[in-house]
């Protein structure tokens, strides 16, 4: 009997450690599987929309953007204002209702294009708070499925400029193209690479002083000369800012500026008298008379020179008649030899003159 005793002991022990162990399952069960914890209390708001937008039980509820309860049912009112079709009764935590001011709205979110909805609450600023079992005004909200339609002509877009570059990537890998071209043809990679290499040497030779860039980078005594030239000119900048030589006397004595000033004054009356008429210029240039007669004058300067050049008169003739030139040139000579003659001997002729007498 002892031994039976002990068998019955053992099973009931076992039965026991198998209840204990199937309510701590069932306890892990609906802890993980609840909606709510049974340790927090919760409350019941509510909002009225035009749709539900394929809202459902259990869906999460948020106050700017922050977990705080979630959908217990969305249900049709039977209502004919558009605005109050369906009712959504939320399960709120009642801590939180504080945080809910009474003109706070409620709207249906998504996640993302394609993600999970919830109710999303923006806090208002009345200081009055939600009781339980109120009411929370809705926000208008666009369809997810209209989000979805609008961006259809994006997708379209999208695959459109993906089709245009897996064309351009053909081609380019068809050697197609000035890209194509950089990315397959050889012989212009050689050329690349030519040219790097020359570009190379360039630098070597300009590192190591050659020609005339090189020693521009590298000649110490061409620095020294340049460095010499800026402080003479960094020397005549201060004399000029301290008024020696001319440069600095013109930027610096005011009798030069008032000398200056008074002949551009000078020259200003000038310039008027000459437009006013006054003066031998000034008559030139604005009285009629005088230009008239002036014109009449070359006119007949004009008529004399004519005659002159078609041979009249006596100039005409000399200027034309070569004849008469000639005698003319002829009585020269003999005037010249005659005055001569009476430079040489004076007594020849004085003495005719006596005789004569």
């Amino acid at each position: 009997m002892p031994a039976a005793a002990k068998v019955r002991w053992a099973q009931l022990r076992v039965g026991v450690m198998a209840i204990v162990a199937l309510t701590i399952i069932a306890v892990l069960i609906w802890l993980l599987t609840s909606e709510k914890p049974f340790w927090e209390h919760f409350a019941t708001i509510y909002t009225y929309m035009r749709d539900s937008a394929a809202l459902g039980s259990g869906s999460p509820v948020r106050l700017n953007g922050i977990l705080v309860g979630s959908v217990r049912k969305v249900e049709l009112t039977g209502s004919t204002n558009p605005n109050r079709v369906v009712r959504i009764a939320m399960n709120v935590q009642e801590d939180k209702l504080k945080d809910i001011p009474v003109d706070s709205l409620a709207t249906i979110s998504a996640e993302n294009v394609l993600g999970t909805k919830y109710i999303n609450i923006v806090m208002g600023k009345s200081p009055q708070r939600v009781k339980p079992g109120g009411e929370i005004a809705a926000e208008p909200t666009e369809e997810i499925e209209d989000l979805v339609k609008k961006g259809f002509n994006l997708f379209d877009a999208t695959q459109a400029i993906v089709t245009r570059l897996d064309r351009i990537i053909g081609m380019v890998e068809g050697g197609q193209g000035t890209i194509g071209k950089l990315v397959s043809d050889e012989e212009l990679y050689n050329r690349l690479v030519a040219t790097v290499t020359e570009f190379q040497k360039l630098g070597a030779t300009m590192n190591s002083g050659q020609g005339t860039v090189g020693k521009l980078l590298n000649d110490t005594e061409l620095y020294d000369e340049a460095r010499q030239a800026v402080q003479r000119l960094n020397a005549v900048a201060q004399d000029l800012q301290q008024g020696q030589g001319t440069a600095g006397k013109f930027l610096h004595d005011p009798a030069l500026y008032d000398e200056m000033h008074a002949t551009v004054a000078d020259f200003r009356r000038l310039v008027d008298g000459l437009n006013k008429g006054q003066g031998t210029a000034g008559k030139l240039l604005k009285d009629e008379t005088a230009y008239k007669e002036l014109t009449a004058a070359l006119a007949k300067l004009d008529t004399t020179l004519s005659k002159i050049n078609s041979g009249q008169g006596t100039l005409g003739q000399l200027v034309v008649n070569p004849q008469l030139y000639e005698s003319l040139n002829g009585v020269s000579s003999e005037l010249h030899s005659l005055v001569k003659d009476i430079r040489a001997n004076p007594k020849k002729f004085l003495n005719m003159k006596l005789s004569i007498f």
